[in-house]
């Protein structure tokens, strides 16, 4: 092809090159600090804040008494939480009750039934009357956590911000609109709290707006990343009432397409429309032992109360009919607060994005910018650093990974900031690469209009997927569109290129770099390429910029051209070079400790009738201290069907002198084929949850009750085809009513009931320093089974 012309060049060629580039950078550098500090958590307030204020100190006194020890739901401990909930709340002079019944699981978390999962569950409510209601705001939060850790993120800071801002809003003039503190059971279990009080609670039947306060990690700041659908009106006071609003439509487009679920899928599922709002960075102690009160960042517990009371205060004046909308608003974070615009605008936006560049491209051909067969390879070449940079950071993780095969187990790793540098400065060596091997042949003209190109096609392509995220690429594009036009045609050597091109980067800055950064902690360091992806097209809507650090193209010859290739692969060398010391010093930094222990899973599982027990496992590549108890692969699919997989790692284990779950006839009546078994499942010991299993091989099951409650009818393949579980089953125990039809005598039927903590136990050796716990709803589980032949 040949080096381009001089009319070929670039978009923009100052005189005075260096000044113009340290120049543009410079101006980068500040808008993208302002757009960090936007998303940034504000500073705590102290426990003298004034009244009407949200304060994390006075907040934190909660953290500390609901974080104060494990408290899963149906344990003593989560009784004291319940207590210390309704001592508050009437000391704010409002009139408590508890919601005390059972409840089927929301969403789809447990997935071991075979049939149902319920609960039984406790939820704490509470209402302050409003003068004139037009609707009722619920703000919400769970009290409970798992069994491995004490909860103190997840969720006693959702738990104390909301008895912050109660304490606020009785101390000030009364809303326009109910408010009801909603504060749930059995959330880490299965949803039920939330599901029942939507479902039967009598302050829910009108439906209303939700506020949902939750938290998966220690740190940063706090993100509203679900919303009900047609969010548009939601999305608007959000952005005027949220002192701190952080939050963009693309995030909720991702949630939506995760499996994930927490208390707001109940209320959605039973038709209530609202916000959902989490603190996401520092996963690594996400439902381990380590989620302590004193791990919690007080600036993330501001932003989350500040927020909260803002809304509550929102949504408690206005006329709660006006939130009705036909379709999602497109909304992101910006200096000053959050940008949102109708999502019917995304299409046409993308559409008209795309003709842009289209047109963009033409006119610079038009102007001997170019050449046609310069922008088709320009076009082309653009897509590399796109597929390569993702690529790149992925291997990346996996080969940290090998090295720290322990960070396979954990949201994040525990110093995530080092490995995060890297993968930004791996896509900046690879976009500078790339570009400094095509920039002479293809131009840089050609190369940043290609690039463009791929915004404007990625944004047509998210508009028409996931429309929410489309502005991600479409408003880059077009302000480059805007800006190409603009120094096409300026002269090319004036100063106007040089500060249109500055101001095309200056709006990718704002746009990507928010989501680069929340990107992070969101989806972990295993997903780290999407970050990589996102930076990447920032360095593409910024290319003329980057243009500005290398020499002029074209027109060099010999040592000229040589000392002109060395120059423009500087970028390049320098940022690989930031690259290697970045995740050299992430290795030497990011290892495992007392402090930071590595995360390990065990569990026993005892068949009282057979006497046989053994450790199980959920590693795949065991730590060194998990291997000292499984060794090989086992099914538990016969043994143990409620455990939710069929195969663990597993090991011979020492029989404990355990008790099996009781299961006693009650009744046995039979019609026309059929059986009508009433049963009484009764723990022998304190238990978190309890499962009953039918062999379908002996019976199929046409209807079951638990506890006086209709369960639906799912039959699994296997043995154990249909089963029930209870979480947090009372210590008397529960009824359970099943009618079968028999195709064998007995009926056989496998009771497991299962309880938390392995020290207790024959051959357990404890964990030694910088040997910790994984957060997972199975670690440190103690399962006891019988089969019953009736």
């Amino acid at each position: 092809m040949g080096a381009p012309p001089a009319a070929d060049r670039a978009l923009s060629r100052p005189r005075h090159r260096l000044v113009a580039a340290l120049a543009a950078l410079v101006a980068l550098a500040a808008v993208g600090t302002l757009a960090l500090l936007a998303i940034r958590p504000p500073t705590p307030r102290p426990t003298d804040a004034p009244r009407d204020e949200f304060s994390a100190d006075r907040a934190y006194e909660h953290v500390s008494v609901v974080a104060r020890q494990r408290h899963p739901a149906g344990s003593a401990a989560n009784d004291e939480v319940r207590a210390h909930l309704e001592a508050r709340l009437r000391a704010l002079g409002l009139t408590p009750e508890v919601q005390d019944t059972v409840a089927e699981e929301a969403g789809q978390l447990s997935g071991a039934a075979g049939g149902a999962t319920l609960a039984r569950v406790r939820n704490v409510v509470a209402r302050l009357a409003g003068t004139d209601p037009t609707g009722t705001v619920f703000l919400v939060a769970h009290y409970d956590a798992v069994q491995t850790g004490p909860g103190g993120n997840d969720n006693a800071a959702g738990v104390a911000a909301i008895l912050e801002v109660a304490r606020a809003l009785t101390s000030g003039p009364r809303p326009r609109n109910d408010l009801v503190f909603v504060f749930t059971d059995a959330e880490e279990a299965c949803l039920c709290g939330a599901s029942a009080f939507a479902a039967d609670h009598p302050l829910a039947a009108g439906k209303g707006v939700v506020l949902n306060l939750e938290a998966r990690g220690s740190t940063g700041p706090v993100i509203m990343f679900e919303t009900s659908p047609e969010n548009a009106a939601l999305v608007d006071v959000f952005g005027r009432a949220a002192p701190h609003p952080v939050g963009t439509s693309f995030a909720v487009e991702v949630y939506r397409a995760l499996p994930n679920d927490t208390d707001f899928t109940a209320f959605l599922d039973h038709g209530f429309v609202g916000l959902n709002s989490a603190y996401l960075d520092g996963g690594a102690i996400y439902h381990t032992p380590l989620d302590t009160p004193e791990s919690m960042d007080r600036a993330s517990l501001q932003h989350h109360g500040a927020n909260a009371l803002g809304l509550a205060r929102e949504f408690g004046r206005i006329d709660l009919a006006d939130l009705a909308a036909d379709h999602d608003a497109t909304y992101f974070p910006m200096p000053g607060g959050l940008a949102r615009y109708p999502g019917t605008l995304v299409l046409p936006l993308a559409l008209l994005a795309l003709a842009g560049v289209i047109v963009l491209g033409w006119w610079a051909r038009r102007r001997g910018r170019v050449t046609g067969g310069r922008l088709a390879a320009g076009f082309g070449l653009a897509l590399v650093p796109i597929v390569v940079a993702p690529l790149g950071a992925q291997l990346l993780w996996a080969a940290i990974s090998v090295i720290r095969p322990g960070n396979a187990m954990l949201l994040d790793p525990y110093r995530p900031i080092w490995y995060r540098l890297t993968v930004l400065a791996l896509a900046a060596a690879v976009l500078f690469a790339w570009y400094a091997l095509t920039r002479r042949r293809v131009g840089p003209a050609a190369l940043a209009i290609g690039g463009l190109g791929w915004l404007a096609l990625l944004g047509v392509l998210l508009a028409v997927l996931v429309p929410g995220g489309a502005y991600l690429a479409t408003l880059p594009a077009l302000a480059g569109v805007l800006a190409g036009l603009v120094a096409v045609a300026a002269p090319i050597d004036g100063p106007v290129p040089v500060i249109a091109v500055t101001l095309t980067g200056a709006v990718a800055v704002v746009i990507l770099l928010p989501v680069v950064v929340l990107l992070f902690p969101a989806l972990g360091m295993a997903m780290g390429g999407v970050a990589a992806l996102f930076a990447v097209l920032l360095g593409l809507a910024a290319l003329p910029v980057v243009d500005l650090l290398h020499p002029e193209a074209g027109g060099q010859r010999g040592m000229d051209a040589l000392r002109a290739r060395r120059r423009g692969a500087l970028p390049a060398g320098a940022a690989a070079l930031t690259a290697a010391v970045l995740a050299g010093v992430g290795i030497a930094a990011d290892r495992f400790d007392a402090a930071h222990p590595a995360p390990t899973h065990l569990m026993y599982a005892l068949d009282a009738g057979t006497g046989q027990a053994r450790w199980l496992s959920l590693e795949s590549d065991p730590q060194p201290w998990t291997a000292e108890y499984v060794d090989s692969t086992v099914s538990i699919a016969d043994d143990f069907p409620g455990l939710g997989r069929d195969e663990l790692l597993g090991g011979p284990a020492q029989a404990a002198d355990l008790p099996a779950p009781r299961l006693e006839v009650l009744s046995d009546t039979g019609t026309a084929g059929e059986r009508t078994l009433r049963l009484r499942f009764t723990p022998q010991r304190q238990v978190r949850l309890a499962t009953l299993h039918v062999d379908t091989s002996t019976a199929v099951v046409r209807s079951a009750q638990v506890a006086g409650r209709p369960v639906p009818v799912e039959q699994r393949e296997g043995r154990w085809g249909f089963g029930v579980v209870f979480h947090a089953p009372p210590t008397e125990g529960f009824e359970v009513v099943l009618t079968v039809v028999p195709s064998a005598t007995p009926v056989a039927l496998r009771a497991t009931d299962v309880s938390d903590g392995l020290d207790a136990l024959p051959g357990f050796r404890p964990r030694p320093p910088g040997v910790g716990v994984v957060g997972s709803h199975s670690s440190e589980m103690l399962a006891v089974a019988r089969t019953y032949a009736l």
